[in-house]
């Protein structure tokens, strides 16, 4: 597994929204949405690899994945 998909995605339905929304924690402002839980979960895959991208273009600090992040 690539290390940009090891940060904890947060994943549930927005009734405002009326799409599955998914969060990183760990990746300030990332994340995606979609019409299924799976394309949410594939967008936001796609949105880490631009954010990491993005961040070492701009020479910013990537955060280490750090796993589960608090409890439910």
């Amino acid at each position: 597994m690539s290390p940009e998909l090891r940060y904890e995605i947060i994943l549930y339905w927005s009734r405002d929204d009326e799409a599955f929304v998914a969060e990183v924690p760990e990746l300030a402002g990332c994340a995606a949405d979609g019409a299924t839980y799976a394309e949410a979960l594939a967008n936001v895959e796609v949105v880490v690899r631009e954010w990491i991208e993005t961040a070492r273009e701009l020479g910013r600090p990537i955060p280490e994945p750090r796993g589960r992040l608090m409890f439910a």
